[in-house]
């Protein structure tokens, strides 16, 4: 029977190379305890001090100082291209989606109606399966939820993952 590593520590910038890897969608990248197997078949118990966006290129460490890097698995995505694609990333950005920023294209999460916006408003779009690793927010701190930049209040969705947290808090927009 193989030991069941424990990681409490993550690291978005390791020094050193990774002895495995865990392979998990954006959505799956977003939490603070959950038990795993990794990529290479061990299982690991990840017991972080709050919940956390593991972004790719991150990792993991072990109790032992071993490293797990992460990383981005291939999932359905929106791509978005057109003559005007900061107008588009504006659209995206004004409806608090998750985007992925590249010189020419956009990509996004799908969502049928944000497809039919973005068609409305004159871009292409085309269904594709990649690794997702959006932008972190203006504030540097991904998708956290205990934020406040202003003195606004409001309730807005947070996506399924929201970790059974109330998602009412304090930011401007």
């Amino acid at each position: 029977m193989t030991q069941q590593l424990l990681a409490q520590t993550y690291q978005p910038h390791p020094a050193g190379p990774a002895a495995d890897s865990l392979t998990l969608s954006y959505e799956d990248r977003f939490f603070r305890r959950k038990r795993l197997r990794t990529d290479g078949g061990q299982m690991v118990l990840v017991d972080l001090a709050q919940v956390t966006s593991l972004d790719h290129g991150g990792a993991l460490e072990v109790a032992d100082g071993t490293l797990i890097a992460i990383q981005a698995a291939p999932e359905p995505l929106l791509q978005v291209t057109g003559d005007a694609l900061p107008r588009l990333a504006w659209h995206i950005g004004n409806r608090h989606t998750p985007c992925q920023i590249e010189a020419d294209r956009l990509l996004i999460q799908r969502d049928k109606v944000i497809h039919t916006m973005l068609a409305h408003l004159g871009a292409d779009v085309v269904e594709v399966i990649e690794p997702f690793t959006p932008e972190g927010g203006a504030y540097g701190h991904g998708r956290t939820h205990s934020h406040e930049h202003g003195a606004s209040t409001h309730t807005h969705p947070h996506g399924s993952g929201d970790a059974g947290h109330d998602t009412e808090h304090d930011h401007a927009h």
